[in-house]
């Protein structure tokens, strides 16, 4: 998918395959459900959730799903459960949609909403 023009997730989901769109469904209801009082925003293209900054987000690429952890603190928390994993700086990638791991984008999300304060996006 080229970088998205939805105004909202809503439209964002529904301009997506449907394997793919089952997906990030999915992705939209834990970051609803774990990142109580952080704003649901779409920037740069791609669902993102905010506080002052975006902190968590995800998007359908042309290759992969990137799920998009941009505080490093909690990456850094990650480091032994994301070796292995294709990784760019704050960026993990799943090039099918059946192997999304859940269990551990779920577990970045609830460290995400954890996490108070500035983040340090290095």
């Amino acid at each position: 998918m080229v970088q998205s023009k939805a105004a909202t997730v809503e439209e964002y989901l529904a301009e997506l395959p449907e394997e793919r769109r089952a997906v990030l469904t999915r992705l939209v209801e834990m970051c609803r459900a774990e990142l109580a009082g952080f704003g649901e925003v779409m920037r740069y293209g791609m669902p993102g959730y905010e506080r002052a900054d975006i902190e968590f987000g995800f998007a359908s690429q042309k290759q992969y799903i990137a799920v998009y952890v941009m505080r490093a603190d909690v990456r850094e928390a990650f480091e032994e459960r994301l070796a292995g994993h294709d990784m760019g700086k704050a960026c993990l990638r799943f090039r099918n949609a059946a192997d999304v791991d859940f269990d551990l984008v779920r577990d970045l999300i609830e460290a995400t909403a954890a996490v108070p304060g500035e983040i340090t996006k290095s």
